[in-house]
């Protein structure tokens, strides 16, 4: 493990460019480095499908070229990130959300097309997927965020009410996918009540590690890997969050220490879950060294 610096924005540059697909590659470009949005959402457009979803491993854990929800709420990220989250592109995308829904009318994790892909293992390939918060708070939070109206939204936007308001036993990436649909949900009062119940949960169940120096205290959850533990910047990754209210201002600071501290000597931050296939965590970590310089970046760490 590396120390901080001034440096740390070199190091990272020079993992990127060491070892990222194209796509990183450029959103670093873009993020970092003055590049412009063209140049990403053109790199983007290699994963998208006829059917207007995205797939071709653009989640690393899931392989194979045919499109899943998980992908495409990737590709909206990605979007999101460069300011293109409308029009025609999104249009587009809702239209397969739209194909690809449960009769909820929400987002299931995996379709069964994965079959005879490669997948990693903790993510159950079934014929008749339930829809789950996890797939679908995150892009009906974007898309709101975004202002993006569409016929989707309306009932995929009732589903994640519904299933928020029924959270009693969670686990982090389902907080995750909780707070980032209520960061962009359009009725606020109803949000903020909501995310302070879901703080209360969070800190009741410790499922962020509040002192890093404890880690080893904290539970991990079911089916995750070894030593998987969250953190509060993972739930409140701009001060603009929800989230942010769920800790005291020393608690954060200790988080995103401990964030800074992680960075590696080769400039670039570790993957926390189980590592399936060599390709999957090496594609996955210019993924997390981005997170982690944008979320650093955010709370006005210096980078170097």
């Amino acid at each position: 493990m590396a120390g901080t610096g001034a440096n740390t924005l070199a190091r990272a540059e020079q993992f990127i460019w060491l070892t990222a697909r194209v796509l990183e590659q450029r959103r670093f470009a873009h993020g970092f480095l003055g590049g412009g949005p063209d140049a990403v959402e053109t790199a983007l457009s290699a994963y998208l499908n006829e059917d207007g979803g995205y797939g071709h491993a653009l989640e690393p854990d899931l392989r194979g070229p045919v499109s899943q929800p998980l992908h495409t709420a990737h590709a909206l990220s990605v979007l999101d990130s460069i300011g293109r989250c409308d029009g025609q592109r999104v249009e587009r995308i809702c239209r397969y959300l739209t194909d690809v829904s449960t009769k909820e009318g929400a987002l299931p994790a995996l379709l069964p097309t994965q079959r005879g892909y490669p997948a990693a293992p903790f993510i159950p390939i079934v014929d008749d997927p339930p829809a789950e918060l996890l797939a679908t708070g995150p892009v009906v939070g974007l898309l709101h965020g975004n202002q993006v109206w569409h016929a989707w939204l309306f009932r995929a936007t009732d589903f994640c009410w519904s299933a928020v308001d029924a959270l009693e036993q969670s686990h982090p990436y389902e907080v995750e996918a909780a707070i980032a649909f209520l960061d962009g949900a359009p009725d606020r009062a109803r949000a903020e009540a909501a995310a302070d119940r879901l703080g209360r949960l969070v800190r009741e169940q410790r499922l962020a590690v509040l002192d890093p120096s404890r880690t080893a205290d904290y539970p991990v959850a079911t089916g995750y890997a070894p030593g998987e533990h969250h953190f509060p910047h993972d739930y409140a990754r701009t001060p603009g969050s929800l989230a942010r209210r769920w800790f005291t201002d020393e608690e954060l600071e200790r988080s995103l220490d401990h964030l800074a501290a992680e960075q590696q000597d080769d400039g670039g931050w570790p993957v926390a879950w189980r590592r399936w296939a060599p390709g999957t965590a090496l594609e996955g970590r210019p993924l997390v060294t981005l997170r982690a310089l944008e979320t650093l970046r955010s709370y006005g760490r210096p980078l170097g």
